[in-house]
């Protein structure tokens, strides 16, 4: 179990209620995608991905970025219980979609660690700090970076 602080609830809190969902969350998955390109497997049924203008602006991409924001939502209203708020999830990547454990790490054959953050993790905080300017202290960085750890370990369970 993690211990968050009032502070660094209202930072998450804060965080996510002025997120333009529908923009950060494609951003942060094109920027994962392209810049990782092995990831583009797991999304083959997504379309054109040649490319990186084509997977910018290629409408499955946008609709699912937005919609793993939309999951996020989920450990925000659950933190004192990340773990079994994801662990359905973590079973359907772990055995339906086979994703590669490696995508919860940083960077190919990363060893792992129980608050690594994950490839798609690193492309939100960029994406966020981008949004944000200045405003993303490196307190915000790293209540914001905790948070994404404890989701990426819950993810990440069923392969432990």
């Amino acid at each position: 179990m993690v211990a968050w602080s009032d502070q660094e609830r209202s930072i998450i809190t804060s965080i996510f209620s002025n997120l333009d969902y529908n923009d950060v969350g494609p951003k942060a998955l094109s920027r994962c995608l392209i810049v990782y390109p092995w990831t583009q497997r797991y999304f083959a049924s997504f379309g054109n991905l040649y490319n990186a203008d084509a997977i910018k602006t290629n409408p499955n991409i946008q609709s699912h970025g937005t919609k793993i924001l939309h999951g996020l939502d989920r450990a925000v209203k659950n933190m004192d219980d990340i773990k079994s708020t994801y662990a359905e999830l973590s079973v359907l990547h772990s055995e339906k979609l086979h994703v590669d454990p490696d995508n919860f790490k940083v960077g190919p054959g990363a060893p792992a660690a129980p608050r690594t953050p994950s490839l798609l993790s690193d492309c939100l905080t960029i994406v966020i700090a981008s949004k944000m300017g200045s405003g993303f202290t490196p307190e915000i960085q790293a209540t914001f970076q905790k948070f994404l750890a404890v989701v990426v370990s819950a993810l990440g369970k069923q392969y432990h």
